[in-house]
């Protein structure tokens, strides 16, 4: 089978940059910024400016999947209330450019933390604590800015909001499917049965985590910007509290297919995670379980939806090649949130 692949040709985007954009005289430089699992994402330089281009991978995507224009869109309304968004410069599609259409937008100065944290900042003991905080303060930040004053209420429809997102993640993973995966049809059963009803609107990430917030240099408690919007919507608050829980892995975990610093010592565990946002938000975390168990099930079709671009072919990165398993994990892993056993 031929791998669909994809094309930039930097000549004629710098000339849009240019356009577009009071940049300094200097040619355009670029840079890949460490390949992750969904959108691709570029440096900008043109001398001392510095912009992030965001694209969608190569190859056929999931329907409504990678939406750039609703991205850029949502970070023009957003920026204005909530800084650490990035502030969008410009949309363009042009086959002439690239195969994809893409963006750009400001480039939020820090310290993304993936594997490890930076030296300087002290051993997992110290930093742990800090970035633990400092990642619950900042959802809570962006839950209490008014999705109305944004002019976010067309961004989504509240009213159902965790019905739709369990359907419509069960139907993603059927469209993905590749293999037989043991329980998954009782867990999806339990997760449509047990929908809570929603208390409450907010913005919602829908893929909050670590690192996909940008840390200052110097202070591991201190946020300078959120990242990976793509999926942001409004509805209810505590399944990002979800998400950002299944993310946050720890050491006894099974092989999630992702990298979880949150499993060295001195980082908070799931259980004080929650203790401490339910302390800071004062929400009622009584059905936490189920936002958990959700969370995992929504990174196994994530991982499900790039192990079959693999196994069809279509990608070639040899990373993806066993994220079979890390979805069969995730799915007992959701089991156990379901039991209790993860909190």
């Amino acid at each position: 089978m031929t791998v669909q692949t994809f094309y930039i040709n930097w000549e004629p985007l710098e000339q849009l940059l240019r356009d577009k954009i009071d940049l300094p005289e200097e040619p355009l430089r670029y840079e890949k910024f460490s390949e992750g699992y969904s959108n691709m994402t570029y440096l900008l330089k043109v001398g001392d400016w510095e912009g992030v281009m965001r694209r969608p991978p190569g190859g056929p995507l999931p329907p409504r999947a990678h939406d750039m224009e609703r991205e850029f869109t949502l970070l023009k309304k957003i920026n204005p209330l909530f800084h650490y968004a990035p502030k969008p410069y410009l949309l363009h599609e042009d086959e002439a450019i690239m195969d994809k259409h893409f963006y750009v937008m400001e480039k939020k100065e820090g310290v993304v933390v993936d594997e490890t944290f930076p030296e300087r900042w002290g051993s997992s003991e110290i930093v742990g604590p800090k970035l633990s905080r400092n990642l619950i303060g900042t959802l809570i930040e962006l839950q209490q800015v008014d999705y109305k004053k944004a002019g976010l209420e067309k961004m989504g429809k509240p009213e159902g909001f965790m019905e739709r997102q369990v359907n419509g993640w069960i139907r993603r993973y059927d469209a993905a499917k590749t293999e037989d995966i043991q329980g998954i049809g009782e867990l999806e059963e339990w997760l449509k049965q047990a929908v809570p009803l929603n208390p409450e609107t907010t913005i919602v990430h829908n893929d909050f985590k670590l690192n996909n917030i940008v840390i200052d240099t110097d202070d591991p408690s201190r946020t300078t910007g959120v990242l990976d919007w793509e999926l942001a919507t409004i509805g209810d608050p505590l399944s990002d509290v979800g998400s950002a829980l299944a993310y946050w892995g720890s050491a006894q975990d099974r092989d999630m297919g992702i990298n979880a610093v949150s499993s060295l010592p001195g980082f908070y565990s799931r259980r004080e995670f929650t203790e401490e946002y339910a302390k800071k938000s004062g929400r009622d975390m009584t059905r936490i379980d189920f936002y958990l168990a959700f969370g995992f099930y929504k990174l196994a079709v994530i991982l499900q939806q790039i192990y079959k671009r693999w196994a069809d072919g279509t990608v070639e990165d040899e990373r993806f090649g066993t994220l079979n398993g890390a979805v069969r994990n995730l799915i007992e892993m959701g089991h156990d949130a379901r039991a209790g056993k993860l909190l």
